[in-house]
């Protein structure tokens, strides 16, 4: 019995996404030969071992896109749909990099009190489409939605308006050098041109914290309990409305970290340099990693791996960079209906288990 459970455990765990990206590795395949180029080329490309340069680069992507994942994840362990991670990121890094110019604080100081704005910020976004739900009924991915685009346009404003001319376009006042943080090499990769972003351990601050307060706290029980069964929870005391806007604040908050170590880790102001994208990826990293930390660390990884290796293939292989977004749509795409399919198969498995012990367990209080 015991055996059984474990077995649709992994099944969950490790088959489903290993079959969900076997199976994307085909539907690209298939892409790359209908596009006329050579799939043992573009694998070559693909999975060619990267250089130190690279892998800082795959490293500090997987790093933005973990706490991308990680935002997303804390509301659909909530069963709620943050779709405005985008809007709130691209609010967030704005005011951060606003705050973190005008250098308030001396060195360190300047720096916690950018990521604070950050968090404050992106976390009160988020509770906008909270109190909406709570209040007026509002589907959370209709309102986030709108907010992003809202939150993209407000800052697009504030930044022509109010921000300073560079070159053709604008920017934020740059962070002052003693707010810089220098690149980590961990004594092996090479740091002469930016190394790893020191506030990449955001990342690993994160994880470990969400997994605490998920698998530690009553707060975790209770957002998993109605995530899992809200009228059970309702019945169970849990204050689900007030669940639901803690659940959008926190994941605004960690949103509003994303684009962080980029900013103190070499780009210095929100401008050109500011990487747009993180928050719809981060919506697929959760799903692929069933918004476990664990799980959630090897979709970002994967995601950033399929990211920066794409950069040379149209150079190397002739190769469009376009077919890795391909890839990357159908590891979504197949990673939900096979976690779907296992899930419902583990699930009946469950039932003939239960069905098979009630038949053959003997009949009590009989005389």
């Amino acid at each position: 019995m015991r055996s059984t459970a474990l077995l649709r455990k992994i099944a969950q765990v490790v088959v489903a996404p290993l079959i969900a990206l076997a199976i994307a590795l085909l539907v690209t395949s298939l892409v790359v030969v209908l596009a006329g180029n050579s799939v043992s080329v573009f694998f070559d490309v693909m999975l060619t071992p990267p250089s130190q340069r690279i892998w800082v680069n795959i490293i500090n992507q997987t790093a933005m896109l973990f706490l991308a994942g990680m935002a997303a994840a804390i509301a659909f362990r909530m069963n709620l749909f943050n779709i405005g991670i985008e809007g709130q990121y691209t609010l967030a890094s704005y005011s951060g990099a606003l705050v973190a110019g005008m250098a308030l604080f001396p060195g360190t100081l300047n720096i916690l009190a950018a990521l604070v704005v950050a968090m404050a910020v992106g976390a009160a976004w988020a509770a906008i489409a909270g109190v909406l739900k709570v209040t007026r009924g509002v589907s959370e991915v209709i309102s986030t939605i709108m907010l992003n685009s809202i939150a993209i346009t407000l800052v697009g404003w504030l930044l022509n308006t109010y921000g300073d001319q560079y070159g053709q376009g604008r920017r934020t006042t740059p962070i002052p050098e003693s707010s810089q943080l220098l690149g980590l090499g961990f004594g092996f990769f090479d740091t002469s041109t930016g190394g790893v972003f020191a506030l990449a351990s955001l990342a690993v601050i994160v994880g470990v914290g969400f997994a605490l307060v998920i698998n530690r706290s009553r707060f975790g029980f209770d957002l998993r309990a109605t995530g899992g069964n809200e009228a059970a929870a309702i019945a169970s005391g849990v204050r689900v409305k007030k669940m639901i806007v803690i659940s959008m604040l926190l994941s605004g908050g960690v949103a509003g970290l994303i684009w962080m170590p980029d900013l103190f880790g070499g780009a210095d102001y929100y401008g050109t340099p500011f990487q747009s994208g993180l928050g719809f990826t981060g919506l697929a990293v959760a799903l692929l990693g069933r918004n476990r930390p664990l799980g959630v660390a090897f979709g970002a990884l994967l995601f950033a791996w399929l990211s920066v290796q794409a950069n040379p293939l149209g150079l190397k292989a002739d190769i469009s960079p376009s077919v890795v977004q391909i890839t990357q749509g159908v590891v979504v795409l197949v990673v939900v209906v096979v976690y779907e399919v296992v899930r419902r198969w583990g699930a009946a498995a469950e039932q003939r288990a239960l069905r098979s012990t009630l038949e053959t367990a003997p009949a009590g209080g009989q005389a």
